[in-house]
């Protein structure tokens, strides 16, 4: 399996608009901050079909234990992304591997 980067991504977009790739690679890296920037603030991100993105809360644990030393350490609250995918993009991934 191949891991697509963003120049990859920056790469379809200049081949699908026939732009230039510098233009492409500006468009991803734009799409990327705003979605960092929204996460960053607690704001749901959704994309109809593809999928959303919230942000979530843990909970603490102040009982949990360091595996190599056996100290007792206190785990704060904190922030974690979570993504539920679309429907179109479900129906995408049902399609049985060969």
């Amino acid at each position: 399996m191949r891991t697509v980067k963003r120049s990859d991504l920056a790469q379809m977009l200049s081949d699908v608009l026939g732009c230039s790739k510098a233009l492409a690679r500006q468009a991803v890296d734009a799409a990327f901050d705003a979605l960092v920037d929204a996460i960053n603030h607690g704001e749901r991100i959704e994309i109809r079909g593809f999928g959303a993105w919230t942000v979530k809360r843990t909970n603490p644990r102040p009982f949990a234990r360091n595996p190599k030393t056996g100290e007792r350490v206190s785990i704060p609250v904190r922030r974690r992304v979570a993504f539920k995918p679309g429907k179109i993009l479900k129906q995408a991934l049902s399609v049985p591997l060969e």
